[in-house]
């Protein structure tokens, strides 16, 4: 039996967070407590490949963002993400990753975003929904790839999967003003591959904010029966009090299994 009986739960973890991290994964993997990991791979850290490689576990690469210089919605970057893509695709290929996740970029325009994803030619290829807005050293970041439209015309024009970040799709839908089951429903209507969660201390939220699930104000019992097909794949992508710190994923995988309940 896996962490959430007739799903596929996936731990988030950065290719930095080796050593501990690794033994504390491979621990809760053996026993069950999760189906297969999501890997940040930050630029410049190939070299702890071998370790994520030595583990053995089924896994996703979660690609590098703006905040490693990776911003596929700037033509001006499109030198500088070739270069970290191919780092990504190293990580993907050695560790036969089923998916890429992409962020749209920021700033910029959702065309230059589907135009470079495009250009990428990657079959393993996935747009993540983002929040409207970020916040990044103080500052507030337009985000690419926040509402429907824009998924749906990279989705069209880069021929690639969708993953759907549920708390990203809530926060954008109150910076738009519209209803958030509406959009969240529009959003899954694109046919996701796979889902992001997270809890939210705060409904009217525009930034997302990563709360542990349990920890915030969710009613996650008003949407994820009605959005979560049985088998879906859904990575749980919180702030934790270290990347060692694994019984609180734990908790909260009995914390989602309350609300997948068929």
């Amino acid at each position: 039996m896996g962490a959430v009986p007739g799903y596929q739960v996936g731990l988030k973890l950065w290719s930095l967070n080796t050593g501990a991290s690794q033994r504390e994964a491979r621990r809760l993997y053996d026993a069950g407590g999760f189906d297969y990991l999501e890997l940040y791979a930050v630029p410049g850290s190939a070299d702890a490949l071998p370790g994520w490689k030595n583990l053995q576990i089924p896994c996703i690469i979660h690609a590098a963002h703006f905040m490693h210089g990776f911003n596929l919605a700037r033509a001006d970057c499109a030198a500088a993400n070739r270069r970290i893509y191919d780092e990504m695709r190293r990580f993907a290929d050695e560790l036969e990753a089923r998916y890429i996740i992409f962020h749209g970029g920021t700033f910029g325009c959702i065309s230059e975003t589907a135009r470079q994803l495009a250009a990428l030619h990657e079959p393993r290829a996935l747009i993540e929904n983002k929040p409207c807005i970020t916040r990044n050293e103080g500052k507030i970041l337009q985000c690419r790839g926040a509402s429907v439209e824009e998924i749906r015309q990279v989705l069209q024009e880069a021929g690639c999967g969708f993953c759907l970040d549920i708390p990203h799709a809530l926060c954008a839908a109150n910076y738009l003003r519209l209803d958030q089951m509406e959009v969240l429903h529009e959003m899954n209507a694109l046919h996701p591959t796979m889902y992001h969660l997270a809890d939210m201390m705060d409904t009217a939220l525009r930034i997302d904010d990563h709360t542990r699930l349990g920890q915030g104000v969710l009613d996650m019992a008003r949407f994820i029966p009605s959005i979560l097909a049985p088998g879906a794949m859904l990575t749980i992508e919180t702030n934790r009090t270290s990347p060692d710190a694994l019984r609180e994923f734990e908790l909260e995988t009995r914390i989602l299994r309350r609300f997948t309940q068929t």
